[in-house]
């Protein structure tokens, strides 16, 4: 218990008779980016909500930095950081006055406020801004005061629910470059049911699905869950389809034209051998051969059981 930043234990949380959540357990000991993945309505919000201090938990218990969150929540929460789906901004306030008013509720020092502020404002790229009122932000721009309120009481552990939800690609470009930022020096876990942003900015994934915790490992795992069932070949003889039938475990051939041809076996990578061997004996001039990955989408697919 003492390495870890956060510990998650037989989580489960009901709603009237309805599980959202089943023994969530989870044990987050090193820095870095953990990816929170589901589809909508898997469980991840609440989970997040519970992780934060927001719900409180039908079974389990929640550790942040060794401390119980349901028995001590106000001082395991000055270890947490949290940007919910929907940013809590006063659009009234200027920048500065709502992150200045975030770090008294956060419990900043009196004499430290105006550094703390500061300090946000310069890593989350928005001190030009500082004077500026919330509400005429542009979308990036809010998303980055709400980041900037979740760091303000420098916090070992933080947690964005969605972070990207609602960006243009320049604006997601630039909020993934800040949370790697914010990741070298805290843990950060990052929820979402996008699976490019676990892909491009993730260390480790979760995957809850129906309230279940059904996957854990780096992306690299992630990726290659499903062995790889097809290559992608040229042939400069072009055989035929039906020739291709030769090959040893072939499941069966797509001709893409241009001596081109997709090949399904029961696991590619070890069919590559069978090919180059087929090919040299028949004479059809084996030219490329390229293991084809599954896509995160049917990972994802197989994992969620929704095929």
């Amino acid at each position: 218990m003492e390495n870890s930043i956060v510990k998650i234990e037989h989580l489960s949380h009901r709603y009237s008779v309805q599980w959202a959540v089943r023994d969530i357990n989870i044990d987050i000991t090193r820095n870095g980016i953990y990816g929170l993945l589901g589809s909508n309505g898997a469980g991840k919000s609440t989970t997040m909500n519970i992780v934060c201090g927001v719900l409180k938990q039908t079974e389990g218990n929640v550790y942040i930095k060794g401390i119980n969150l349901k028995d001590n929540p106000v001082e395991a929460k000055k270890h947490l950081g949290f940007l919910p789906q929907k940013p809590p901004l006063q659009g009234d306030l200027t920048v500065e006055e709502f992150l200045s008013y975030v770090a008294n509720v956060r419990q900043v020092p009196r004499d430290q406020v105006k550094q703390a502020v500061s300090e946000v404002l310069e890593r989350c790229g928005i001190t030009h801004f500082r004077k500026r009122l919330i509400r005429n932000l542009s979308g990036g721009y809010q998303q980055r005061v709400g980041i900037a309120q979740a760091i303000i009481h420098k916090p070992e552990f933080v947690v964005l629910d969605e972070p990207t939800n609602g960006l243009d690609p320049n604006q997601i470009l630039e909020v993934r470059h800040l949370i790697k930022n914010i990741a070298e020096e805290r843990t950060v876990i990052l929820s979402t049911h996008i699976l490019s942003e676990v892909q491009a900015i993730c260390d480790h994934i979760y995957m809850i699905e129906q309230g279940r915790l059904v996957f854990s490992g780096t992306v690299e795992e992630f990726d290659s869950y499903i062995v790889p069932n097809t290559l992608k070949v040229k042939m400069l003889a072009m055989p035929t389809v039906e020739e291709l039938k030769a090959i040893p475990d072939l499941i069966r051939a797509e001709d893409l034209g241009g001596g081109n041809y997709r090949l399904y076996f029961p696991s590619a990578e070890e069919a590559m051998e069978q090919v180059v061997e087929t090919s040299v004996a028949r004479g059809w001039r084996l030219i490329t051969q390229n293991l084809e990955k599954c896509s995160m989408d049917e990972i994802f697919a197989e994992l969620s059981k929704k095929r």
